[in-house]
């Protein structure tokens, strides 16, 4: 764990208590298609794993910046401050959910916290991202936007376009590439020219003529660090800058399932049945971010093993608590289904 941060006390307890809310939001959700079968339809995506580097980028955050994910989304609305109870309402596809339960698990929104929106298309993000990003340098409202993508959408069309007009206007953006070794069940490996070569995905940036890093996204003070530079640049008229961070997916690409898997084909709901190999999971367990950073704050003498517990216990019994509520919250009534059709 990173020593070089600027952060006060308060601020790497935030972390801790964000990235331990994530993983038990996720942990609910993977535990729901064997606990309530058919409760959840359709395609859920999960970051854990990804924790320390969307709350580390997201540390350098001002209030009223915007936040876009791809599909993979719900960790970024809950560090921005959406309810948890909304979210998992919705990925239960109940009226009390943020999109009344029509949206589900890819299709989020809360503007009122600047998160206006997902889509299932893989690379959605970075052109919509850039489109509020020269929103906000028109009307100098002097918001910036976080783009967070994987490491599949940077080589889709829109990725080369829009970092494209990004560097030429100068917008207010940074793309933040979640580089989690997998695009869908494919390494990284196998699929892209960088990696084949040992480069960095950060590479990419140099085509553009901005500013490109990679860090180990598994620390969140230096995914901090690295973003905040880039978040300083682009608040100052700079420009955009691509940081590529690098960590392992710890479950898998997404469950679509009607019937819930057999516990041992998930030994405890993990995917290496799926993709990867055992040495090659256990080695990414062995760097999982929450234990690290956990044992970098008891180090550092920031917070007793009893304060740690009390924030993993507050963390389960709010993601509990938002599980019932998502159980407790009725169902769309049928003849509201062509309500928000436009097309």
């Amino acid at each position: 764990m990173s020593n070089k941060n600027q952060l006060g006390k308060d601020r790497l307890i935030w972390i801790y208590i964000q990235m331990t809310r994530i993983r038990e939001f996720e942990e609910r959700v993977k535990r729901t298609f064997l606990e309530h079968p058919g409760a959840m339809r359709g395609h859920t995506h999960l970051a854990d794993g990804a924790e320390a580097s969307i709350v580390g980028a997201l540390a350098s955050r001002n209030s009223e910046d915007w936040a876009m994910p791809s599909y993979r989304c719900h960790a970024h609305p809950l560090v921005l401050g959406t309810s948890p109870k909304k979210m998992m309402a919705e990925l239960y596809g109940r009226t009390d959910g943020l999109c009344k339960g029509f949206g589900g698990s890819m299709h989020l929104s809360d503007p009122e916290h600047f998160f206006p929106g997902t889509s299932g298309i893989v690379g959605q993000s970075i052109a919509h991202a850039a489109g509020a990003a020269l929103t906000a340098q028109v009307k100098k409202t002097g918001q910036i936007v976080y783009c967070f993508f994987g490491d599949g959408a940077s080589k889709q069309g829109a990725f080369f376009e829009t970092l494209n007009l990004a560097a030429v206007w100068k917008l207010p953006i940074v793309f933040i590439l979640e580089n989690n070794e997998y695009q869908a069940y494919t390494h990284v490996s196998l699929e892209d020219a960088n990696a084949q070569a040992g480069e960095p995905l950060s590479r990419k940036a140099a085509a553009f003529s901005i500013p490109g890093v990679t860090v180990d996204g598994t620390d969140p003070l230096l995914v901090y660090a690295a973003v905040a530079e880039a978040a300083e640049r682009a608040r100052g008229g700079g420009g955009p800058s691509l940081i590529e961070s690098k960590f392992y997916r710890l479950s898998a690409h997404g469950n679509a399932i009607t019937v819930p898997p057999a516990p041992t084909q998930f030994p405890e709901h993990e995917a290496i049945g799926v993709y990867g190999n055992k040495a090659e999971f256990r080695a990414a367990k062995e760097r999982d971010p929450i234990p690290r950073f956990r044992a970098y704050l008891l180090s550092q003498r920031i917070l007793t093993e009893r304060e740690l517990q009390r924030i993993d216990d507050s963390a389960r019994t709010e993601m509990d608590d938002a599980v019932q509520f998502a159980l407790a919250s009725p169902q769309p009534a049928p003849e509201e289904a062509t309500n928000y059709v436009y097309a």
